[in-house]
């Protein structure tokens, strides 16, 4: 009698699809469980805070204006932001924000250049910068090289003008001047008078003034003080001698 036979049970296979889901959003949430208890610690903080060649601006202004702060977000802090919002100051021409983990940003200040003094209101000397911000003098001096501006308003836009000219020309084609006086023209609303250490006087506009300081400091090394004037012509003209009394030539 022939024998049947009864078909195995298969066994239940276990879902490997499923298994790997589970997987993931377990691994999914440790990571965002690591990533809360490191962003809530002391080792994604803020430590340092480091600022370097900075004169004209105090650590206050500078943490003001960067918006950075001891405690604050390391990887919160964007180099770019930091650097273009301390740049909106006035005095300060490039800023380089480095990040160093754990927690120190250093960043590198390069101001503006003193170019010339003043005296404000009070009679305090101020440095003028070539940008055209008026910075008190601190513990590091003054540069005797400078000129001094004289009967500048604050709000003369050619002041400004004048401070960027400046600051283009070499240190050693302005360092005889001492004095800038405004003495606008109907033709030449931004001319100046110069008055130099070696008793020149100047008259020339600021607008040609980069051009013509060669002319100038040429004059001044090879001839005897007198009246220079550098608008659409240049010409010197020598002061007269001072003519002696009688008496004195008698004697």
């Amino acid at each position: 009698m022939p024998t049947t036979r009864l078909p195995l049970l298969k066994e239940d296979k276990p879902k490997k699809k499923m298994s790997r889901k589970i997987t993931a959003i377990l691994l999914l949430l440790f990571t965002a469980l690591l990533a809360v208890i490191f962003f809530r610690s002391s080792v994604s903080r803020i430590t340092e805070i480091n600022f370097q060649g900075s004169q004209y601006s105090s650590r206050e202004e500078l943490l003001s204006q960067s918006k950075l702060q001891i405690g604050g977000q390391f990887f919160a802090v964007s180099t770019n932001s930091v650097e273009d919002s301390l740049k909106e100051l006035k005095t300060i021409q490039k800023a380089t924000v480095e990040k160093n983990f754990p927690g120190v940003i250093s960043v590198r200040i390069e101001e503006y250049p003193a170019v010339a003094y003043e005296l404000d209101q009070a009679g305090s000397l101020k440095a003028i910068l070539s940008s055209g911000a008026a910075v008190s003098i601190n513990e590091t001096g003054i540069a005797v090289e400078k000129p001094i501006l004289t009967n500048w308003d604050a709000s003369d836009p050619y002041k400004a003008k004048l401070c960027q000219a400046l600051g283009s020309i070499p240190n050693q084609l302005t360092s005889d001047i001492s004095e800038i006086v405004p003495s606008p023209t109907l033709s030449f609303p931004d001319r100046i008078k110069l008055y130099t250490r070696s008793r020149f006087e100047v008259i020339t506009a600021i607008s040609l003034l980069k051009a013509k300081v060669e002319y100038l400091n040429q004059v001044t090394e090879t001839e005897q003080p007198g009246l220079i004037k550098m608008l659409e012509a240049d010409s010197y003209v020598p002061f007269q001698p001072i003519i002696e009394d009688k008496e004195d030539i008698q004697e």
